[in-house]
């Protein structure tokens, strides 16, 4: 049922259903009875020996080298960079756990982005401390359970705690062994996900953020966002070929969000001219839905869709921050991949995107100014961003003419990162691009540009690169295509 606090209602957010999850302590035993569990030992995988004592018996930290295990029940892979975890809606997630090390865990996954509309309480104590709780105050939307309980112990204690849970509370255990058998168990008792040591964060961050996947909008895209380290450095020419790229050449749906209000390009870059642009969307995000979105949406190719800025000084766009977060979740529910030109200013919708995206591009150039803030946003989103991949930096406008430069390496070492691409300065090649209303890769699909933004929209997609075809005079000169 649902839980009567309101503060754990999700109030007007519409893409998110808080579903009751009311099957834990519901149904038989598996077999009637209990399993003939071994209490004095747990049960050892297949040709394993037994662990040694140690720091570390129960295997919270795995090597960096350890022989794959043949367990008994699947086991989520370790890194998997192009998945897309949808954010938890407003819950309240209370653990209670025998183990420090888990305990740590759970404490740092707080502050990861697609954790932060959750309220997380952490207590130790394990089964007996949440029977103890629940059975004088409300219950959590979700209780994670960390006990080095085994056999019918375990089963005994958690019949007791479905006595003085509140129906509709979800609950995920990390226990301390690998059993199919107690596993069965666990799902007859209705709970929502049982994790076996060795964990890492982003594995538990995953088990939580897939409870609560909208039934209704299951789909989500990956939300890519780019901005320039400083004005004038090509940022919004490498979104829009980006995004092209992702969809031409990587024949992936994409659609293009350029949020530089008042002087974004986007319509000029692909010779366009909307009526409605992205400002009609975010000054009303309540009534953004699939028929809105494909109203004020420009469809440049098939795969390839628009909601270019208004380009318009006429007015002055002050808009809550929340606006801009609304609109992105609605139109990453319709597309595999968003692209985000963002403007280069530094304001808290500024900051809340780059922090929410899924990848983040930074657009440098090879000079001290770039360098340093380049440095500073990579900072940045390493500390509010732990458990996502780093920032990929592309440098651009390389190689202008009597102009002093940092060399690749140099910049390199000096940021701590090694940029993913470097496109070089190549004003013939952009400027014919520009005035055709055409992207780089359309006018010169062989150039070294179009191929590096080529190889960065493969490793962003997860795909390998598609091979450029040579471009012919007609798609040089748009106007002979009529």
């Amino acid at each position: 049922m649902s839980n009567p606090d309101p503060a754990w209602s999700l109030g007007s957010d519409d893409d998110f259903v808080l579903e009751d999850d009311d099957t834990f302590g519901v149904g038989d035993l598996v077999g009637g009875e209990l399993p003939p569990f071994d209490e004095a030992e747990a049960p050892l995988i297949a040709n394993e020996s037994a662990p040694l004592p140690g720091a570390d018996p129960y295997g919270l930290t795995a090597p960096a080298k350890r022989r794959a295990r043949r367990a008994a029940m699947p086991i989520m892979p370790r890194e998997d960079t192009r998945s897309t975890e949808q954010p938890v809606p407003r819950i309240t997630i209370h653990a209670v756990c025998d183990r420090h090390e888990i305990s740590d865990i759970v404490s740092g996954i707080s502050a990861d982005r697609r954790m932060a509309r959750a309220e997380i309480t952490i207590e130790p104590g394990g089964i007996e401390a949440a029977v103890t709780r629940f059975a004088a105050q409300a219950s959590p939307n979700l209780l994670i359970i960390d006990t080095l309980m085994q056999g019918q112990q375990m089963l005994h204690n958690l019949d007791r705690l479905a006595q003085v849970i509140e129906e509709g509370t979800k609950v995920v255990i990390v226990g301390a062994v690998n059993d199919i058998a107690l596993f069965r168990e666990f799902m007859a008792r209705g709970v929502s996900e049982y994790i076996v040591p060795p964990i890492q964060p982003l594995d538990l961050i995953r088990t939580v953020c897939g409870l609560y996947v909208n039934p209704d909008k299951p789909f989500a895209g990956r939300v890519i966002s780019v901005i320039g380290a400083r004005g004038g450095i090509g940022a919004s020419t490498i979104a829009h070929n980006l995004a092209w790229s992702i969809a031409e050449r990587q024949e992936s749906s994409a659609t293009l969000l350029d949020l530089d209000l008042s002087f974004g390009t986007a319509a000029l870059d692909f010779n366009q001219d909307p009526p409605q642009s992205i400002a009609d969307a975010l000054m009303a995000p309540d009534r953004v839905d699939d028929v809105f979105l494909e109203r004020v949406t420009t469809k440049q190719t098939q795969r390839l869709q628009m909601l270019t800025a208004p380009a318009t000084l006429e007015r002055e766009f002050e808009l809550d921050p929340q606006s801009y977060e609304m609109v992105i979740e609605r139109v990453r529910r319709t597309s595999p991949f968003v692209v985000l030109d963002l403007p280069h200013t530094w304001t808290s919708w500024v900051k809340n995107t780059l922090l929410s995206a899924d990848d983040a591009i930074i657009v440098a150039g090879p000079d001290l100014a770039s360098l340093r803030n380049t440095k500073n946003i990579i900072d940045l989103l390493k500390a509010m961003r732990p458990y996502d991949s780093p920032p990929a930096v592309v440098l651009s406008m390389v190689g202008v003419p009597k102009r002093p430069e940092i060399p690749f390496k140099d910049f390199a070492e000096a940021l701590g990162a090694e940029p993913v691409a470097a496109i070089p300065f190549d004003p013939q090649l952009f400027g014919m691009a520009a005035n055709n209303g055409q992207m780089v890769g359309e006018v010169a699909p062989q150039s070294k540009t179009a191929i590096a933004l080529d190889a960065l929209a493969a490793t962003l997609t997860g795909r390998k690169p598609v091979e450029a075809k040579k471009s012919s005079i007609t798609d040089k000169i748009p106007f002979l295509k009529r």
